[in-house]
Formats: structure tokens, C-alpha cells, sequence
């Protein structure tokens, strides 16, 4: 429940976790193996692309972008550079469908961002291409809920450093959620902060790990709707443990939290 914590800014991935993402690109996978289904069995080339996105994500990063040239550069080494133009128009397409897909927030997003709003800072921390967020996170409409939008080339700790030190948040008050236990769970564990996972039913096979971590500061909700309760039952419980230790506390606010979570 991170009693021993003082929660101030929440901060929330985006693909997969306000929004539906990996899906999409499981699609593009499917039809670049079907594309290339004379040349290679689909498991082949499934596992060509998987390779080829890993390597090059240095160069190009996460995202659509990163994907369609990791496609291209797979579809020279499968054909020996025998594919024509057309077939690179065709992987080119399958980038485009991704980037115009409509924005399909996922089921409860919208309420519990309304029920946190107020009471704690809330905080995009997403990686991937950079107009391609930018246009979800327009899209969405949830733009207002938010007090700052970070689109990160990388989640390691070193990137999870230097955003609490722009937000100037100490590493106990900051709680990441997230459906990666890769990017959003493992490293800001490392950094001392608080993480909670929320899986999707699918996940980008570079993103998996095997090992659930176990710490006082880590949780894992099955749905994104299970998370007013946690963080609001937490916020009360202080506010009556510092009413009943003498500490001072406005007796207003934990009425209104509580008001707020027998909603």
C-alpha cells in the first residue's frame, strides 16, 4: 500500500497503458510476414524483424519510425536486395496504417485520471516517436490531466534521474505505472521509487522479462480501475494516521478524500 511513502506525482506510460499500441504492430508484423511468405516461413521472419528492431533502436529509437526501417533493412537481407520498390512501398503503407490508427483509450482510463486529478500530479512518461505521441496524447483527449508530458528516447534509471530532477521530486514521492516491467517498473524500483504494473494481454517480446520483482514498493493491478482505490485508501489512511498522532493536517482535505473515494 506504500504507507512509508508520501505520493506526490503520479506518472503514467502511454502505450498499452492509457491507450491500446501493440496490437497495431502486431498487425504490421503479420502482413510483413505475409509480404514475405515465398521467401521464409512467417515464424522466421517474425523473429528477423524482432532482431533487426532491437539492434537498431540506438539508431532509430522506438516507435512506427523505428519499425518501418528495421522492416526495409530486414526485406534487403531476406531477398538479397532483389525486392523491388513496391515492396518497399508496401512496408512503407504498413507504417502509415499504424500512424492513422484512431486512439482507443482503455476502459477506465478516463475515470480514474478524473478521480486523481487535484489530489496528485499527474505525469506522461511514454517512449516512442515523438510526433506520433504528440498526436495520441492530442487525440486522446486527455491532454488537460496532466501536468507535464515526457517523451523519453530511453526508461532506464539514468532517464528516470534526470526527469525527477526537472520535476524536482524526490524518488519516494514518485509512483510509475506502466504494463512494461522492463521500462516502467524495474528501473524505478532501482531508483528507489515506487512502481506499479499493470500488464496488457500482449506485450512487445523485447519488453518481457521473466521475474515479477519483490519489494514493499512495487504492486501489480490487473486493470487500471483497480488503481483508485489503492492510491486513495493509501492517501486517507496517512491523513487519519497523522490526525491521530497530533501531526498537523488539514482536517478538510482528508474529509474531501474521503468524500471523494466513497464516490
Amino acid at each position: 500500500m506504500f504507507k512509508d511513502q508520501d505520493i506526490q506525482i503520479i506518472a503514467f506510460d502511454a502505450d498499452d497503458t492509457l491507450w491500446e499500441n501493440e496490437p497495431y504492430f502486431r498487425e504490421a508484423d503479420a502482413l510483413f510476414c505475409d509480404l514475405l511468405k515465398e521467401h521464409l516461413p512467417p515464424h522466421v521472419v517474425s523473429q528477423l524483424i524482432l532482431e533487426s528492431q532491437v539492434k537498431n533502436l540506438p539508431l532509430y529509437g522506438y516507435g512506427v519510425k523505428g519499425l518501418v526501417l528495421s522492416m526495409i533493412e530486414t526485406l534487403g537481407e531476406i531477398t538479397n536486395g532483389k525486392a523491388d520498390f513496391a515492396m518497399v512501398e508496401k512496408v512503407m503503407e504498413f507504417g502509415k496504417t499504424i500512424l492513422n490508427k484512431p486512439v482507443v483509450l482503455l476502459d477506465g482510463v478516463t475515470e480514474v485520471l478524473e478521480s486523481l486529478r487535484g489530489h496528485y500530479r499527474l505525469v506522461v512518461a511514454t517512449k516512442g516517436d515523438l510526433l506520433d505521441q504528440e498526436r495520441k496524447l492530442k487525440n486522446s483527449g486527455l491532454l488537460d490531466y496532466f501536468h507535464h508530458i515526457e517523451i523519453m528516447s530511453n526508461k532506464k534509471v539514468a532517464d528516470y534521474r534526470k526527469l525527477l530532477k526537472h520535476l524536482d521530486c524526490k524518488p519516494e514521492n514518485f509512483m510509475m505505472i506502466g504494463n512494461s516491467l522492463r521500462s516502467d517498473i524495474l528501473p524505478v524500483l532501482e531508483l528507489g521509487s515506487n512502481a506499479i504494473h499493470i500488464p496488457f494481454h500482449i506485450t512487445w517480446a523485447h519488453e518481457m522479462v521473466e521475474e515479477v520483482p519483490v519489494s514493499d514498493q512495487f504492486m501489480q493491478l490487473d486493470s487500471i480501475s483497480e488503481l483508485e482505490k489503492i492510491v486513495f485508501i493509501d492517501k486517507v489512511e496517512k491523513g487519519l494516521e497523522q490526525l491521530n498522532t497530533g501531526n498537523t493536517i488539514s482536517h478538510t482535505q482528508v474529509k474531501e478524500d474521503v468524500k471523494h473515494f466513497g464516490k
